[in-house]
């Protein structure tokens, strides 16, 4: 059996998964939950947008999961005059064998950090497109595939405004989920700046936990966990339900179904069960679905925020009973 053909259960994916965030965990300080949605979009196979200030430790994330992945990674800044070239690569004309040769650009990694990913032209931006969605990329009418696992953990900064190229609804439904870290609590912060006394200089590396193989056989074991029809329909419920809220220009699109419901799989693992319920799905909706909300224009000066709707829209939705089982859930039943 090779390394492709492995499986594991769903029992060892979370084994495996807190070892990872335990491991990126003694780097980034104090962002457990958030920690955990970056590794549920990754093991989901999405990508993930991570929308905040400067300096939170974005950057940081990024490189950490790598390191304890055990994938190959790849930064790339984005900037006003980075042209699609800079992202996929171009053809190049090689002198010595008379001919065009094709360099790969940075994209093709397992990892890949878009830096300021709204810094850079629209362009630019949809040069990532057909990467994050095909796993492909298109130059000069010749495709090429990416090695899997690949994943784009893009970097966004929600304040500053000026020089900036806002992401178009289309790319940001490519976006498995967004993430928001927040500031550090005293103690943390402090814990921040211990650690670096303590490691006498600024890098900070991990030993990798798992490598590109295990994890891509951690997401096929994804696909065991099981989802009783009528936790199937409540997801469907709550993606309609944001169309249909009074505050809303444009909801979440069935892309936002299909993002809860595999989320909402890797949050069963991570509670150690292969087998979803409700407040599996409730734990991910906001991160889900609020970057997939439009509202109307004259909410914005009554400062209502997509993830408030998300909210409304949970506490109007019936659930189905927490504790259902699903009656051909894996193991037989459970008392």
């Amino acid at each position: 059996m090779n390394d492709v053909d492995r499986s594991i259960a769903p029992a060892e994916v979370g084994h495996l998964a807190r070892a990872v965030l335990d491991a990126v965990g003694t780097v980034v300080v104090g962002k457990r939950d958030a920690l955990e949605l970056v590794l549920a979009g990754i093991l989901a196979g999405g990508h993930v947008l991570l929308e905040d200030l400067p300096g939170l430790g974005k950057t940081l994330t990024a490189r950490s999961f790598a390191q304890a992945l055990g994938l190959d990674f790849r930064r790339l800044q984005f900037t006003p005059d980075l042209l699609p070239a800079d992202v996929t690569g171009s053809f190049l004309y090689d002198q010595r064998n008379g001919d065009f040769s094709f360099r790969a650009g940075p994209v093709f990694t397992n990892l890949l950090l878009a830096d300021e990913i709204n810094r850079t032209p629209p362009k630019t931006q949809s040069a990532l497109l057909e990467a994050m969605q095909e796993k492909q990329v298109s130059v000069e009418g010749v495709t090429y595939k990416l090695d899997e696992p690949f994943h784009v953990l893009a970097t966004a900064n929600p304040i500053e405004y000026e020089g900036t190229y806002p992401l178009p609804e289309a790319q940001l439904d490519r976006f498995l989920l967004r993430v928001s870290f927040g500031y550090p609590q005293h103690e943390e912060e402090w814990e921040v700046l211990r650690r670096r006394m303590g490691r006498r200089r600024e890098e900070a590396d991990i030993k990798a936990v798992v490598d590109a193989a295990t994890l891509r056989a951690m997401q096929a074991a994804l696909e065991d966990v099981v989802v009783e029809d009528s936790i199937g329909r409540y997801i469907v419920a709550l993606t309609a339900a944001t169309r249909e809220h009074p505050s809303v220009l444009v909801g979440a699109s069935p892309r936002g179904s299909l993002a809860l419901l595999l989320l909402a799989r890797v949050r069963a693992v991570f509670g150690g069960r292969d087998y979803v319920v409700p407040e599996d799905v409730k734990s991910v909706a906001a991160p889900a679905l609020a970057h997939r909300i439009t509202l109307r224009p004259e909410m914005w000066l009554r400062r209502v925020d997509p993830a408030f709707v998300v909210g409304e829209v949970l506490e109007a939705t019936p659930a189905p009973a927490s504790g259902a089982l699903p009656s051909y859930a894996a193991g037989g039943p459970r008392h």
